[in-house]
């Protein structure tokens, strides 16, 4: 993992407490967030660094060499009184130029072509740092679309919740409680059904992105319960990435946080680490 040192960054804002929901919904005091929360939102790393793990996603595809070009079509010259488009030996049909039917493709798609974003380790770390710092900041959620009536975020669970709630209707009244299912509804409501021919390939539906639930464990109760809600994300703090936290290279998602996530997160982006 790439090394950070402290004479390398600078913190923007002051330190930030949010407020700990329990099991039930209610207000349990405050928390004190992580100093990787408090560092400055560069959207300029943030879009190189949504760029470069999206096209590193892109399977690269490229046409046949030979594709419209096996014929025997050859130019009959000048002083016919016809155009020197290549033509089928014994008949004046047209062939192998870009311009005619079945002809080739004029700049096909090429595998020496490149098509990944490269960025430095630091440069990407940095980008999930200041990602998750935007989702410390009330007016950038906003400006994001989602809807919520929670008053700080990120939203911090405790971690009893992944095991105690085990069911969707649950997690939706445990969600309501805290004041961000309405986002959940907001996504919902965005689903369209995909314009072409995506719909015969999988890509029936077309949506946006609600919640982020960063959980210790995917696996658990909790999580399976909230996994299918339109929009949602659950992923784990090991591997959570700008990917996750800022889709589009837009930062600011609203994000639910349970507190072992969030201990290690602070592990995971703590200076000199």
């Amino acid at each position: 993992m790439a090394t950070i040192n402290s004479s390398m960054i600078f913190y923007l804002s002051p330190k930030v407490s949010v407020s700990k929901y329990n099991i039930k919904g209610e207000e349990d005091g405050q928390i004190e967030l992580p100093d990787v929360f408090r560092m400055p939102v560069r959207r300029d790393l943030i879009l190189r660094a949504f760029l470069s793990e999206f096209t590193a996603s892109i399977q690269p595809k490229a046409r046949d060499p030979m594709a419209g070009k096996r014929t025997t079509a050859r130019s009959i010259g000048i002083g016919h009184g016809v155009a020197r488009v290549p033509r089928i030996k014994g008949g004046m049909r047209a062939a192998f130029a870009p311009m005619v039917r079945k002809g080739r493709a004029a700049f096909p798609p090429r595998l020496d072509e490149k098509i990944y974003e490269d960025i430095n380790k630091k440069e990407k770390r940095l980008a999930i740092m200041s990602s998750l710092a935007a989702t410390a900041i009330l007016d950038l959620v906003k400006e994001r679309g989602h809807e919520f009536d929670a008053k700080t975020v990120p939203l911090v669970i405790s971690s009893d919740v992944l095991n105690e709630i085990k069911k969707t209707k649950d997690a939706k009244e445990f969600l309501t409680k805290i004041g961000v299912y309405k986002d959940i509804e907001r996504a919902s409501e965005r689903i369209k059904v995909r314009a072409g021919k995506g719909k015969m390939r999988g890509r029936t539906y077309k949506g946006v992105k609600s919640i982020l639930f960063i959980v210790e464990d995917y696996k658990s109760p909790f999580a399976r319960a909230v996994i299918n809600m339109p929009g949602v994300d659950v992923v784990k703090p090991e591997i959570v990435s700008v990917m996750h936290l800022s889709p589009g290279g837009v930062p600011g998602r609203l994000t639910v946080i349970t507190t072992e996530a969030l201990n290690y997160l602070g592990k995971r982006f703590s200076l000199g680490d």
